[in-house]
Order: structure tokens, then sequence, then C-alpha cells
């Protein structure tokens, strides 16, 4: 279970950071600080193991019958990627514990961290392919709340939208990557793929596979054409940005293209997409990152041109690329970590990230100055830092593969480089000068703490430049022989590998980089240039919102074209296309869907009938009065059970009449928000010829397209038993299942997952229905009457002597009424405890419930009924779902996959042997839920009714009048 507690802690942490309040400053940091530390001590636990080349798994079962298994897998790779993932997390919380203002909302802030932490990992240790797509999409939605934390900010809002839509598209390519992946290879676990990588590389769905997983980690990684998502999540808190775009978010494409690397590169496909997008990336970012004048987006332009630069070395594809680009990763995570940190702490101090006003910095904030000076010399690849050794393997490997003649590559690689040194100074100048005088605030050195991690950074930095071979080396080695294999080069990090080539091109982009700066400051007003030259039209992010705004426009001119707000037409399309489409597709029916007439059943044909003859008149009566057409249209619901009984299904007849009348309750409650009819509203008037001709065509239409699907629900019907699964549910409802009502034990055994998707579906809907109702405030008819004047008004309120001996029986009816409530309770429980053998269950019992809640709002009122009953039912809502859940998980704790069920006889004195199947709770979650969506939507309509006869002071009084009548009863 170690592997499964790296995962499982932060997304812990993460939930009880959210619980905090938001006094708890301390608290929440000290919180996600623990957790850091404690996957750093797993992960540390595990160095033996991983050193000496072992590959650790962890499976959970999950639907072991399709080959499906949650897995955690650990080798060299995934180990320095966990490292580097909890390290720079333990270091950008003790940094955001000094740098996040007492007024934000810090809770939630380290909740969405914890949780991103969490979500990256899971990408990292994830040993089959399409849980590491989830985990993927994961990442994308937590860095979507992280980027848009400050969300009272336009920036903060479009930045995360921005990011969320690429990266969140990319992952969906990703997706259909890995299903193309796993059908070649005929597996989706990780080391099944990787071992088959001849098998994918000669199969023609090669190429489709490469290009839509390229497409998710280059997305992922803001590399060409879609890096221009990243320098607007700048918009996010400095320690978000120092987490994202060093360690995290933006790894995790360049970690994908490692991690597949054994399986899919080694192609000229694979060499001319990424390699190609990187070398674009590399060069594009470089130079635009030059003309920033933020502080923050200079380092995302910069972040962008080293994510190029790794990317060029995984698209070489030759093995001392490889190392090169593991070792560039480690090393870009350690400076730019350090020097978003450090441009955090002069925008915390200084109250401005504008290279324009900064400058002189070092005169107040000296300490912070040498760190950046050096965590920038870093980045621009000064010797005996440890940006200058992987840079001069980047050279080297661009020599090696352009050969003696195709030099373009390598004058990439130092042009980069040259951009790197000037941007790099641009960073730096900020600390020389004279003094700003007109900053917002006046500077000063941060708190110790807030510090410490620019300086543990950095001290990484220059003990990896000045002995790679003691420091680094070993770690780098773990990673590459896991990926590389027996393939893994023999490599040296020396410092000085003497005179040769890759050094003259280190020399000349230093030198280059420099001159380039000096000229471009001179002669070019590099401080005051508002546009980047050469290619300012070439605008991705402008690229992005114009096609943005085409899509909605889109999305518009096709909703006018085939939308409607008329109910009709839509009923209308659907029964031409059920007319329409079954033809093309099923063609001619086959001669078992003939009709047996030997089997006519007069009075079967007589139920229905009945049923017919109701659904025509609730058709007709909804013309002039809806009530009357609600209580028709229950009719046929009544028959319809009615069918369900004939047919021995009881399970179905008791649901589908229980069904029918909570939903008549609730229908009637809704109906008097019903728009009128079209024919009542100031309209022009239509000649009866035209209206007679609408008529025909609809019930034409109508008829045509209940005939269809009558004649659908008899073909599916009288299929062939001998092609259905009926078999293997009867034979193993009672062994496999433990219990003989069949349909109980599908629902909450067999396809316990669906029932369980479909109870989630059911609470998102109450609680959608909730939350629109609440926002619809009806206007009542007589608002701003007095009531007695209202009362003298209306002469529905003046009842007569005979009016007023029928409102003293309802009274006494209701009074008796109330005594169904525990009655109806008790039936309630004996539906459910009977449910896994007879017909009944958590879902036929929960209406029952819901029926007994519904009679009392119905003959005590609104008011009576929520001052004597504390109905919560959001609690019954969220317990219910919790409680299935709980149950799932239960099963897969104990090494079983999800939601199985188990079952155990317990004898009890007096009654007996008693039947205990662990489906029994899971039921109970379904039986809550089923009672809390009921009570919630009935509890918004009944407010709604409520809110319409009373004005808003009158509502109040009355509730409170009824709170204080159940509190004197």
């Amino acid at each position: 279970m170690l592997l499964a507690s790296l995962i499982l802690i932060p997304f812990l942490g993460s939930a009880l950071a959210a619980l905090m309040p938001q006094d708890a400053r301390n608290r929440e940091s000290w919180l996600a600080i623990a957790v850091a530390v404690c996957g750093l001590l797993i992960a540390l636990a595990l160095f033996p193991q991983i050193a000496s080349g072992e590959v650790l798994r962890e499976e959970f079962a999950w639907l072991p019958a399709q080959g499906l298994f949650f897995v955690l897998r650990v080798d060299g790779l995934a180990w320095v990627f966990t490292i580097l993932v909890l390290a720079i997390g333990l270091l950008v919380v003790l940094y955001a514990r000094y740098y996040m203002s007492p007024d934000d909302p810090v809770p939630r802030f380290f909740s969405f961290l914890l949780a991103f932490m969490g979500s990256m990992l899971g990408v990292v240790l994830s040993g089959n392919l399409v849980q590491l797509v989830v985990f993927w999409e994961l990442t994308s939605l937590t860095s979507f709340l992280l980027i848009g934390y400050w969300h009272h900010r336009a920036d903060a809002r479009r930045g995360a939208r921005m990011a969320f839509t690429v990266t969140a598209t990319g992952g969906l390519c990703l997706l259909a990557g890995v299903l193309v992946l796993g059908h070649i290879v005929g597996s989706y676990d990780l080391d099944t793929v990787l071992a088959a990588g001849d098998q994918i590389r000669g199969d023609d769905l090669y190429l489709a596979a490469l290009a839509l997983i390229a497409l998710g980690a280059l997305t992922k990684s803001a590399q060409f054409p879609f890096h221009f998502w990243l320098p607007h999540a700048m918009a996010a808190p400095t320690p978000v940005s120092s987490y994202l775009h060093s360690a995290t978010m933006v790894k995790a494409g360049v970690f994908l293209l490692v991690r597949l690397w054994p399986a899919l590169a080694g192609t000229p496909e694979w060499t001319w997409i990424v390699g190609g997008a990187g070398v674009c990336t590399l060069l594009l970012g470089a130079f635009i990152a030059i003309f920033q004048h933020d502080l923050k987006g200079l380092l995302a332009y910069s972040t962008i041109s080293h994510l190029g630069l790794i990317t060029v070395l995984i698209g070489i594809g030759t093995p001392l690329a490889m190392v090169a680009a593991i070792f560039h990763i480690l090393n870009h995570a350690t400076f730019k970590a350090s020097l978003f940190m450090a441009a955090g702490i002069i925008d915390h101090e200084s109250g401005t990230r504008d290279l324009r006003l900064l400058r002189g910095l070092r005169h107040k904030l000296p300490v912070t100055a040498t760190l950046a000076i050096v965590a920038s010399a870093a980045m621009a690849g000064v010797p005996l830092l440890n940006g200058f050794l992987s840079k001069e393997m980047f050279f080297a490997e661009t020599l090696h593969v352009g050969g003696d003649r195709n030099w373009w590559m390598s004058f990439a690689a130092v042009a980069m480089g040259m951009f790197s040194v000037a941007y790099s100074l641009r960073f730096i100048s900020i600390f020389f000068g004279t003094p700003a005088q007109d900053l917002p605030r006046d500077p000063h050195e941060p708190p110790r703490w807030m510090r410490f991690p620019v300086e543990l950074l950095v001290l990484t930095c220059l003990i990896v430049g000045i002995a790679p071979g003691i420091s680094i080396e070993p770690i780098l080695n773990i990673a590459v022989h896991s990926v590389l294999g027996s393939a893994a080069p023999d490599y040296d990090l020396a410092v000085w590998h003497g005179l040769n080539l890759p050094l003259f091109m280190s020399v000349l982009a230093l030198a280059g980089g420099v001159l380039l700066y000096i000229v471009l400051r001179r002669h070019f007003d590099l401080q005051q240039r508002e546009q980047v030259p050469l290619i300012h039209r070439f605008n991705g992010a402008q690229a992005y919102e114009t096609t943005m705004l085409q899509l909605t426009r889109s999305a518009g001119w096709l909703l006018r074209r085939i939308g409607t707000t008329r109910l009709q037409s839509q009923l209308v399309l659907l029964m031409l296309m059920l007319l329409v489409v079954p033809p093309i597709l099923v063609g001619a029916p086959p001669a078992w869907t003939r009709i047996p007439l030997q089997d006519f059943d007069p009075l079967f044909a007589a139920i229905w009938a009945i049923g017919g003859a109701c659904a025509v008149a609730g058709a007709w009566m909804a013309k002039y009065h809806r009530l009357a057409a609600l209580a028709l249209i229950g009719g046929t619901g009544i028959v319809t059970a009615a069918t369900f009984l004939w047919l021995s299904a009881p399970d179905l007849a008791l649901t589908q009449l229980m069904v029918e009348t909570v939903t008549t309750v609730l229908i009637l409650l809704g109906l008097r928000w019903l728009p009128p009819r079209l024919e009542s509203v100031d309209t022009p008037a239509q000649s009866p010829t035209r209206v007679w001709l609408r008529r025909s065509r609809d019930l034409l239409i109508a008829v045509g397209g209940g005939l269809a699907l009558a004649a659908l629900t008899y073909a599916v019907l009288v299929h062939p038993a001998s092609d259905t699964i009926a078999d293997f549910f009867l034979l193993n409802a009672l062994g496999g299942g433990g219990g003989s009502n069949v349909v109980n034990v599908l629902l909450v055994d067999f396809r316990s997952f669906d029932t369980l998707g479909e109870i989630t579906v059911l609470a998102i809907v109450a609680l959608t229905v909730y939350a629109l109702l609440r926002r619809f405030r009806p206007a009542p008819e007589s608002a701003g009457v007095p009531p007695q004047q209202r009362f003298e008004a209306d002469p529905a309120s003046r009842q007569t002597p005979a009016q007023q001996a029928d409102s003293g029986y309802l009274l006494v009816a209701g009074i008796y009424m109330r005594l169904l409530l525990p009655f109806m309770g008790v039936i309630a429980v004996y539906f459910f405890m009977r449910g896994h053998n007879l017909p009944g269950g958590g879902f036929v019992a929960g209406l029952i419930f819901a029926v007994a809640i519904l009679v009392q709002y119905m003959l005590a009122g609104t008011v009576w009924v929520e001052s004597h009953i504390n109905l919560r039912p959001h609690r019954w809502l969220g317990f219910g779902l919790v409680l299935a859940c709980v149950t799932g998980l239960g099963a897969w704790l104990f090494g079983h996959p999800f939601l199985t069920t188990h079952t155990a006889h317990v004898d009890w004195p007096l009654v007996g042997e008693l039947h205990l199947p662990s489906a029994f709770v899971f039921d109970l979650g379904v039986f809550t839920v089923v009672v809390g969506t009921t009570m919630l939507m009935l509890v918004a309509l009944a407010h709604q009714s409520l809110r319409a006869h009373r004005l808003p002071g009158e509502e109040a009084q009355a509730v409170e009048q009824g709170n204080a009548d159940g509190r004197a009863n």
C-alpha cells in the first residue's frame, strides 16, 4: 500500500484543508508541509529497491473480467519525477505560507494545491494508460482551479479558461491515442506497451497513435503552436506559477514523451513531429521572452523555450539525447522554480513586476538579488552552474544528429542559447542602476523562511554545476536506465571535457547573447518597445479567442436554424427521426417479429385500449384543462404498471406505480408555472384551414411515431431468448449475488456501478431543480395589495357555511392522514428488507417513503410539515451517495473488485438465521438518495407556491408562526 498512499495522502490532505476555517493559516500550511514530507519519506524509503533496478507494482482489481486494474508502477523515471514533484511541492508550500495574504481564502488554495499534487503523482505512478489519462485530465481540472484562484480578476478567469480548454482538448486527443495504442498492443498495461515497440512501429495505425499522443503531450507542455496558454496562466499566484511551470504541469507532457519513448520513438515521423515542434518552440519562446515587460511573462516564455529544448532532445531519439533531456528536466525545475519565487518576492515587496519600473533592487534586496542573479546565470548556461552542463549536452547532440553537412539544428541551438542569455540579462538588469523612487511599496528583504526555498534551490544549482558526478549522476542513472534499459549509453557529467565544438558553441552563445542584449538595449529601445518585432502579428492567444468566438457564433447559428423554444416543434423532429432512422439502420423486419395472432388475449388488449384512450384524451384535454390532462396521463401510467404485472414483472410494476404517484404530484405542483398556450397569446390569427392542416400533420406524425416505437418495443420483447443474457443472471443471482430476486440483485450487485452512476445523476438533477427554482421568484398576483384588501377582493377567500363545513372535514381528514406517515414508513421498511429475495428494494422503498412525505405536504401544508418534520434533503442526498461509495470502497480495500457483494449469515436470538448481504448497505444508499431527491424537488416546488400566495414579509411571518406552533406542540 506504499504506492497507493503516495497518491491518497495528498487527496486526503486536500479534503482536510478545504474543511479548515479561514483563520487557520498556520494549520493549513503545516498540513500541506506534512503531506509533502510524508510523501517524500515514503518515496525515499523506496530508493534501495529502485536503485537496484527493480520495478515496483501494486494492483487493485477494478473490472478484472474486462482486464481493467488500478495499477501503480514505480521505476527509476517515475521515482525521480515523484521526488521532483514532492520536493518542489514542499518548498512551494513553505514559500506560499508567507506569500499568500491573510485576506485570501487560504484553505481553498492549499486544498487545490494538494489535489493538484495528487493528480500529478497519479500521472507519474500510473501503470495503466487509461488510468494515466484520467489523472492527466485531473491535472487540467486542478490547474484550472489554481490558475483561476483569484477569480475576481478577469485575467485570472481568462487564463484559467484558456489553459483548461487547450490542455483538456489535448487530453481528449491523448485518450484517443491511448485507445488506438491499446488496440494495437491488445493491452493498456504500461509494461506490455513499452515491450511492444516493434509491433507498434510496424502497425498501420502507428502514425495515428503517434499524432494523437503527441497532441496531448505538446498541448500540456505548451509547445508550438499551443504555447500561447502558458503566459496567460501567469495570472495565478506566484507559488502556483512556480510549481506548475517548473516541476509539474508543463513537465507532464515531456514526461509522457519520455515514458513512451521505448514504444514510439525511432522513426522519422517521431523526429519530425516531436523534434520539429520543439525547434519552433525553443526559438519562438526565447525570442519573445526578450521583449517582455513583466517578470513572470519573461519567465513564462523562457519556460516555453526550455521545454522546447527538452522536446527537441526527445525528438532526436538517440540514447545520449535522452540522457540530456532527463538531465535538463531536473536542472530546469531547480533554476526556474527559484526564479519564479524570486519574482514573487520582488512583486510582494515592491508591489510591481514591471521591468520598466524596477531598477537598483540590489540596494534594498541584496540577498534576493544575489540568489536571482545566480539562478538567471544557470538559466543562461553559465559555466559551473547546472544549466551549463545540460545545455552543452544539447549542443553536442545537435552536432551529432546534423552530421558533417546538416548544421541547421546546431544553428538553431546556438541562436536559442544567445536569446536565453539576452533575456537572462534583461531579468538581472532590475538589480542594477539607480534605485527606483516611484515604486508602489518600499522594498525590503522578505521573511527568512520565505527566502529559504530560493536559497536551497540556488544552492542545488551550484552543487550540481560544480560536482555533478557525485550530486546528480547517481539519480540521473536511475532514470536513464529505466527508460533505455540495455541501450543506456556511457556518459560522464564532468565539468570539463576539453576544448571541443560543444564548448565553442557555449562560448559563442554566451558572447553573442551579451552582444545581442547590448545592441537591443541601446539601439532598439528595448525598455519601451510594446510589440515583439517580426512576429507580433502572429498572436496565438488572439487566434484562440477568434476560434472560440467563431465556435460560439456557429453554435448560435445552428441553434437558430434547428432549435426552437416550442416543445411541439422538437417533438416533431424526434418523431420524424423515429420514422426515418430505424428502417435505414435495421432494414426489413426479420421473420421472428411477426405477430403471433393465436396468442391474442382480449382482456390484455382491453387494458391497452384503456391506456390508449387515456393518452388520446389527455392530449385532447391539454388544450382545455391541464389538470384533467394530467389525471388522464396518470391513467396511462397505471396501465403501464398493469402491463408489467401481467408480464410477470412485479418489481417493475411496483416501481412504475410509485414513480407515477410521485411524478404526478410534482408535476401538479409545477403546472401553475407552465406558460400559456400560444393560442391565448396576442398573435396574428390563423385561418381555420391552416390550423386544421397543422393539427392533422401533427396527428399523423404522432401516430406514426407511436406505432414505430411500439414496433421497436415489440421487436425487442419477442427477440429470440437464445441471444440474451437473461440465463446468466437467472443462474447466478442466488449463488453470485446472494439473493433470489434477480431484478434487485442485478441492480445492487451485477450492475451496481451503473446504479451508482444513476443515483449520482438523480442527485445532480435534484440539486439543479432546487438551484433553478431558488433563482425563480414568482411575483404574487396581488403584490402590493394589503392583506385585508386581498381578502375582500378575492371571492375565493369568502366561504359559504357549506364550504366552511367542507374545510372542517378536510381538516379532520388531514389529522387522520398524518397518522399515515409512521404506517407508510413501516411499509417502506418492509419492502426495503424483502427486496433482495422478493419484489421490493431500496428504490421502491424510497419512493414509498417519499409518497408518505408527499401526503403530509398535500394535506397539512408546507409550513406545518416543515415546522414538525426536520427534512434536511441535502443531507439525505449526501449521506446516500457516501454510503453507496463506501460500500464499493470497502470491497476494494479487502482486495476485491469495486462494489463486490459479500453475504453473511447471522443467527439472532428469537429471529433465527438472518441473511445479511453487503448489497444491503448499498441499497440503503439508493433508498436515501431517492428520498432526498424527491423531498428536495418537493420542497423547492412547495416554496414557490408559498411565495406566489404571500408577500415576502408575510411568508417570513407565516414560517415563523409555523415554527412557533411546532415548538409549542
